[in-house]
């Protein structure tokens, strides 16, 4: 008959085979882990998976390649037959083609048009900054700061890499949905009848609709190289503009900012057209929606003028400004008069009159007036022709990107800078009816500059994986 030692070294022999083979089956980490870690880590590892994935996904190439890569000029020293500075050159040329290229120009015209930007806003901004805070500095400082912040944080996103964001983007279009309905709440600030800011530490503010801009941005680009081939399908159309309807439409009902609303929209349209490989569909939709337009601003006209709806009023007010020039017209007909007035040169840089009380909030949306009252024409076609180099750039790195996703990403910046300048300067000169939409660089806006210098910051991060073929 066994002894007591023999069966408590028999039950603690049995009870070790029983955990491991438990163990085993459960795949349990321990008898000390509690199932909570173990649940959290197992959600961790998920996660990581779904990330990686995404990683997967944003390195799609692109379907065809749009030209050849950037060659460097062939070095005169070469022509020359030179034998010792070939050899110097051949000897460099395996160093050259693994350096970073950066795109300088961009880079250049960034500095160029935000300093152009700063001496104008203190020129515009100056009398009614002395006259309501007591001093004239206001504004300038403000933006200098801000837009100084703006560098630094454009430096340090052109240092990472850009398929990060798309690993994240689902979670950066969520935080820019939490961020608008957080206007909503007592953090929202209102400013000139309009709730669209978040109150920050330091009397500052965040306009989250400006993150929303990058977010849709780096969304739908995600979007779309995930759906592949599907993109080019109905169903994958529609399914991409309900994403960019849900952000317009967060926009719209959480801001009440109906001109940020329609450029949201509007780049979720150019990004599907710049993947589609058809164009004539997309041109005969642009030609109805333009007809129905047209009717719809003329029925509204005849029915609905005495409605007490703002955008109502300032669709009316525009069909006949000479009409309402004292009332909803008032700051387009103040702005032509002060375009008409600076002629081709100008009055003079500081010489504006306009200025001085007349249009109102003359350094947000108007400041283009006043360029052209102290510039004249002459420095509007300036700063047309700085823009114009600006979307040059950005059409090369889109054009030259690695993969689908940096063309994409390139390509939204594009139609986010170019659709706010030719909309600005139509609300300007009272082409478009009058809207909010500011001039990239030049306005004042904090989060404006802010958010503008982080999208360039990605854009120059896309320049620095275009690669150099040495001759």
């Amino acid at each position: 008959m066994p002894t007591a030692e023999e069966l408590a070294r028999g039950y603690q022999t049995y009870n070790r085979q029983s955990r491991a083979g438990y163990q085993r089956s459960t795949g349990s980490l321990s008898d000390t882990q509690p199932l909570s870690q173990t649940g959290w880590r197992s959600g961790y590892q998920s996660y990581q998976r779904v990330i990686d994935r995404r990683r997967q996904v944003v390195q799609t190439p692109k379907p065809m390649p749009d030209r050849a890569p950037v060659r460097q000029g062939r070095p005169p020293a070469a022509r020359r037959g030179n034998s010792s500075a070939l050899a110097q050159i051949l000897r460099r040329r395996g160093r050259a083609v693994q350096e970073q290229y950066f795109d300088f120009d961009l880079l250049l015209v960034i500095v160029f048009l935000f300093c152009f930007g700063l001496v104008m806003l203190y020129s515009t901004s100056s009398y009614e900054a002395q006259v309501e805070i007591g001093d004239d500095m206001y504004y300038f400082s403000k933006q200098a700061m801000i837009g100084l912040a703006g560098f630094v944080c454009m430096f340090v996103v052109s240092k990472i890499d850009y398929h990060l964001y798309g690993a994240f983007a689902f979670e950066i279009y969520l935080i820019s949905m939490f961020l608008m309905a957080l206007v909503q709440t007592p953090l929202g600030k209102t400013v000139n009848g309009a709730r669209r800011w978040i109150r920050l530490p330091g009397n500052l503010t965040l306009q989250p609709a400006e993150i929303t801009k990058i977010a849709v941005i780096l969304f739908i680009s995600y979007e779309l190289c995930r759906l592949g081939k599907k993109a080019y399908s109905a169903r994958g159309i529609i399914w991409v503009l309900v994403l960019g309807a849900a952000a317009a439409g967060g926009v719209l009902i959480l801001t009440d900012n109906l001109s940020t609303a329609i450029i949201v929209m509007a780049i979720t349209c150019i990004l599907v057209f710049v993947i589609h490989p058809k164009t004539k569909p997309f041109l005969v939709i642009i030609g109805v929606a333009a007809v129905v337009a047209v009717i719809a601003i003329v029925v509204l006209s005849v029915t609905v003028a005495d409605s007490d709806n703002f955008r109502l009023q300032r669709i009316i007010a525009w069909l006949n400004p000479e009409a309402t020039a004292d009332t909803e017209s008032f700051q387009v007909m103040q702005g032509l008069y002060a375009i008409g007035s600076g002629g081709f040169f100008g009055k003079g840089l500081g010489n504006s009159t306009q200025k001085l009380g007349v249009i109102p909030e003359a350094q947000n949306d108007m400041i283009l007036v006043v360029i052209c009252e102290e510039l004249g024409v002459f420095g509007a076609i300036i700063i047309l022709v700085l823009f114009g180099v600006l979307l040059y750039r950005l059409m090369f790195i889109a054009k030259n990107a690695p993969d689908l996703y940096g063309s994409l990403i390139a390509a939204g910046i594009f139609a986010h800078i170019a659709l706010q300048v030719i909309l600005n300067i139509a609300v300007v000169t009272g082409m478009l009816p009058t809207t909010g939409i500011t001039l990239p660089f030049i306005s004042y806006g904090g989060t404006a500059i802010l958010f503008l210098m982080t999208e360039m910051g990605i854009a120059l991060g896309i320049s620095r994986r275009i690669r150099l073929d040495g001759e």
